[in-house]
């Protein structure tokens, strides 16, 4: 993974210099990789600070969503009602543009973490509850059955075999959510932060800072990977059966 990721950069870097080269943007339209780099080893120590804030966003954020979304999964799947009365409040949440909510987030919620972890936990709610719910009622029937022939309480059922079954589809929307769980952080600081990748980005685009900005960019793109990464490794213990080779 890490050969195959420092080989796509430089490859990402070579192409992007010969852009440079060939077309000669603007500085401020297109920076060179080495006024990126340069950026970064002149702002380096802010911009990891802002990840650091960024990335806090983020987990708590996800933690948020994903609590919020099993429970939501979980109650679609146990109560007809709540399915019917739920589920079209899930379908249209999705129809409203994110962007369009975070200033009444900021309102809310302040200028401070709470905002950003609100919209994150917005983003990625929608993901891991759908993907539980269908899971836990895509249950293979013959295994229903097997329960209903053991006598087994509707509790127990869920316990013991809707819910391991429903697990790969779990794990494949809290993946899908890890990747976009920044994009969450990010949208809430664009709106109003103190602190953050989002806030430094929208600050040197205003100064035309387009090195830094990119600078902000490429930490944002690795240390998403970097959570990715990490969620696929947790979650991959939750399903062994489906991961081992």
């Amino acid at each position: 993974m890490l050969a195959q990721l420092v080989l796509s950069i430089a490859v990402l870097g070579l192409c992007w210099q010969a852009g440079v080269v060939l077309l000669a943007p603007p500085a401020f339209m297109l920076p060179a990789p080495v006024d990126v780099a340069s950026a970064f080893v002149t702002y380096g120590g802010r911009i990891l600070a802002e990840t650091g804030v960024t990335l806090v966003e983020t987990a708590l954020g996800l933690l948020a969503g994903v609590g919020f979304g099993l429970a939501t999964g979980l109650a679609v799947s146990v109560s007809p009602l709540a399915g019917r009365v739920i589920s079209p409040l899930l379908v249209a949440s999705q129809s409203l543009p994110v962007f369009a909510l975070a200033p009444l987030l900021v309102l809310w919620f302040g200028f401070g973490l709470a905002s950003k972890v609100a919209m994150t936990t917005l983003v990625i709610y929608f993901p891991v509850a759908s993907a539980f719910a269908d899971g836990l009622a895509r249950t293979e029937p013959g295994l229903i059955d097997l329960a209903r022939l053991a006598k087994a309480g509707p509790l127990a059922t869920l316990r013991l075999i809707r819910i391991p079954a429903a697990l790969p589809s779990l794990v494949t929307g809290i993946r899908v959510a890890a990747v976009y769980a920044p994009i969450g952080a990010i949208i809430g600081e664009w709106v109003g932060a103190s602190h953050g990748l989002g806030l430094l980005m929208v600050q040197a685009n205003a100064r035309m800072q387009s090195a830094l900005l990119f600078a902000a960019l490429m930490v944002l793109a690795l240390a998403t990977l970097a959570l990715k990464i990490v969620v696929d490794r947790l979650t991959a213990r939750l399903i062994p059966w489906v991961e081992a080779p």
